[in-house]
């Protein structure tokens, strides 16, 4: 335990050191995006639609952020089918059309690999539309197996910015005596924090523009009925309210 949690801040200290320009370059695309009343979507398969999950319909989060979710490639009903359809070409194009997305606004494409084919080629159809995208992603694993799109490209090919949790090659650290590989993922941790480190920045950016972003207010204290406004006039927009 006290391993790990060593771990987890040097992961922390890697973040600030390596990757906060990029960062901060993605938190000014969506400060942009913000105050000219655009959005933010977030796309990830398996354990990575946490981070999609975690812009949405929180308190302290963006009314204007909108995750990209289907069951058949997150881990609550078919976890063993989630695996191979990510894999799958052609899954990406069916989703995105679920979603009024506008040039300028932000994708930001979350996979630890970075190698599968539906987080590819979600990163090159939201190019297409003219989105700004963003990939969060294990620069050491990416590197070190290939793509399993027929392009040959990953994740890291086909993005904008480049964002990586710095993890290491298959996502844990720990190697204890009898357990047969490593224990102690940092990726999903890693990933929220670089999700809301882009928030809250973007945040401050809009505001700098004269523009203040709609959020959520947590409903166990005083925000039901300012939610409730914010439900009402996007609930026909985001399909997932």
């Amino acid at each position: 335990m006290e391993r790990f949690y060593g771990i987890a801040l040097e992961t922390m200290g890697r973040i600030r050191q390596h990757e906060w320009g990029k960062i901060a370059t993605v938190a000014g695309w969506l400060g942009e995006a913000l105050a000219r009343d655009g959005w933010l979507y977030v796309f990830g398969t398996g354990h990575s639609h946490l981070v999609a999950e975690e812009v949405f319909y929180r308190a302290g989060g963006l009314a204007h952020a909108v995750p990209m979710l289907d069951p058949r490639i997150m881990l609550h009903e078919n976890a063993i089918e989630a695996t191979y359809t990510e894999r799958e070409s052609g899954f990406a194009a069916d989703l995105i059309a679920k979603y009024p997305m506008e040039p300028g606004d932000v994708l930001v494409v979350v996979s630890n690999s970075g190698r599968n084919a539906v987080p590819i080629e979600m990163a090159l159809l939201g190019r297409e539309k003219g989105l700004r995208v963003a990939a969060i992603l294990n620069q050491a694993q990416s590197d070190a197996w290939p793509s399993r799109h027929s392009s040959g490209k990953k994740l890291a090919d086909v993005a904008e910015v480049v964002i990586s949790n710095q993890g290491p090659n298959g996502d844990a650290w720990l190697s204890l005596p009898g357990m047969p590989d490593q224990i102690g993922s940092t990726s999903s941790m890693m990933g929220l924090l670089i999700i809301q480190l882009i928030l809250v920045q973007a945040c401050e950016n809009a505001l700098a523009r004269g523009v203040a972003p709609e959020m959520y207010i947590s409903s166990n204290t005083r925000g039901d009925d300012h939610n409730d406004r914010l439900l009402q006039k996007y609930k026909s927009r985001i399909r997932h309210l």
